[in-house]
């Protein structure tokens, strides 16, 4: 199997390319999904309970992603609140005044339940993209929702559905994201791939592992790459244990992908869509923040996340993601069993003023590890 996880010393160094940058970089290109131009086709993935729209906020200050995405909604929720005269999904709070381009996620297994919400993301809120998520691995997503990953067995339901949603939100593009297969016995995503083409889709984004890995082991590259020669027109979507710029110039490099989507990596280091951008571009690569820097970004975020829900709700949602900023650095697992602890937004202030690392220690970073959220993300 071939991974990212066995290039060497993949952490960005300050003003310089990625190690393999003495050859010559990667033509890259824009990327677009049906209209929607991704410049740089560098996407953020949707992870539910992470990507808010405070998070939002605080990539689009550093740029560098081409496409960012929303939290992923559930489709029979929102008809639903819909029905019962409810508010929107909290999940999609801010997005139709959000910049552009923007991508929402949703899932379900019911084809109108998903095009009745499909019609509404693209008319109503009027997103750049509907993505349809084929890859979650979480078991009430699965086991109990008959969704996400578990539609991986089924591939004429994934195309009744696709067909369906591209009909119902016309001309706004649409998408899937998926995995590798179920399980190492049951790998189709080259199946699946013509699947999502054939049904109208305008983009494919693969996870490089199965269903039954959630995010153990390595993704898999070389199966994402096998999947190109199996899709006429559509861009194909690499995502996967990106947590470097070298190891994003290294995907486009060798696995013939159109662009790449950042999933966990990011969570605590938002700057890392810049720096993969300017890999890419053949710029110098940005600096990681000081140890300062990111504690003041991750107090932004903080204010951002209390403006939309109040300091109470907001402060015990800021737990997970201050224990995101700290990762891989000295101090990490006290600032966050202090951090976890906190409800008021004193207690907050004062647990990061006296517990939040105040250097790396690079014996303990280690990039695949230190990309795990504090809560489970799908993929």
């Amino acid at each position: 199997m071939t991974t990212l996880d066995t290039l060497p010393n993949t952490a960005p160094q300050t003003g310089s390319l990625p190690p393999a940058a003495d050859q010559a970089l990667p033509q890259v290109k824009p990327l677009y999904i049906g209209n929607v131009k991704v410049d740089p086709p560098i996407l953020q993935a949707p992870m539910a309970g992470f990507t808010n729209f405070a998070y939002r906020q605080i990539v689009r200050q550093f740029g560098g992603s081409g496409l960012l995405a929303t939290e992923m909604v559930s489709a029979r929720s929102f008809v639903w609140l819909a029905e019962h005269e409810a508010e929107s999904p909290e999940r999609l709070w801010g997005v139709k005044e959000e910049a552009r381009p923007l991508a929402v996620q949703m899932w379900d297994n019911d084809p109108d339940t998903l095009a009745r919400v499909g019609e509404r993301l693209a008319n109503e809120y009027q997103v750049s993209v509907v993505d349809l998520n084929f890859g979650c691995p979480v078991k009430d997503l699965t086991e109990k929702a008959h969704s996400g990953s578990y539609l991986l067995k089924f591939p004429d339901r994934v195309g009744a559905i696709i067909e369906r949603v591209v009909k119902a939100c016309a001309p706004t593009p649409v998408t899937a994201k998926i995995r590798l297969g179920c399980s190492h016995a049951s790998i189709n995503a080259c199946e699946i791939a013509r699947v999502v083409e054939a049904a109208g889709a305008a983009a494919l984004t693969v996870h490089g592992r199965v269903a039954s890995d959630f995010f153990r082991g390595s993704a898999d590259w070389e199966k994402i790459s096998e999947i190109k020669q199996h899709l006429k027109h559509i861009p194909l979507i690499g995502n996967g244990d990106l947590d470097s710029a070298a190891k994003v110039v290294e995907a486009f490099r060798r696995y013939h992908v159109d662009g790449v989507m950042i999933a966990r990596a990011s969570l605590g280091r938002p700057w890392l869509f810049a720096q993969c951008a300017a890999a890419l571009r053949g710029d110098p690569i940005p600096p990681e923040p000081t140890l300062d820097e990111q504690r003041d970004w991750m107090l932004r975020h903080y204010e951002l996340v209390c403006e939309r829900f109040g300091e109470e709700r907001g402060t015990l949602l800021m737990r997970k993601f201050a224990c995101n900023y700290a990762q891989g650095k000295a101090g990490a697992r006290h600032f966050r069993g202090a951090v976890g602890n906190v409800n008021t937004r004193f207690e907050f202030l004062a647990v990061v003023a006296n517990h939040f690392p105040k250097q790396d220690n690079p014996q303990l970073f280690q990039p695949h590890d230190a990309a795990e959220p504090c809560e489970e993300t799908c993929g």
